[in-house]
């Protein structure tokens, strides 16, 4: 197989975040330690589970996350984001930025989707 050639260093980085959702699912991995599928398809809620399972395999095979299995019962896995990840970190948050600017300017509305909160255990009287 040849070696690919690319001809501007944004080329090397947009292999590897320039896929639809891929962005969205570092800037949620880059704000949380550790999630696990639900909780990532929970935050993209446009995103379907097939093209969730399909990024994810992608940032795990390019070394971006980590995928980890958690054998608490019940087992589980958690994604997290490599040290490689982690250095996209200015790339993530100056497209957040932007895009803030870019809403306000042009009069969009950002609708966050709220984490889920688990309730402690009932309080004892």
């Amino acid at each position: 197989m040849a070696e690919r050639a690319y001809h501007c260093a944004v080329e090397v980085t947009l292999e590897v975040i320039g896929g639809r959702w891929t962005p969205v699912i570092l800037a949620h991995l880059k704000e949380n330690d550790h999630l696990r599928f639900a909780q990532i398809r929970r935050l993209i809620p446009d995103i379907t589970d097939k093209m969730l399972t399909q990024r994810l395999r992608e940032l795990a095979r390019a070394g971006i996350i980590d995928r980890t299995l958690v054998s608490a019962a019940p087992a589980h896995v958690e994604y997290s984001l490599t040290e490689a990840g982690r250095g996209l970190s200015p790339v993530l948050t100056a497209m957040w930025a932007w895009g803030e600017q870019r809403a306000t300017t042009m009069g969009l509305t950002i609708t966050p989707v709220q984490p889920e909160v688990h309730p402690g255990p009932p309080p004892t009287d």
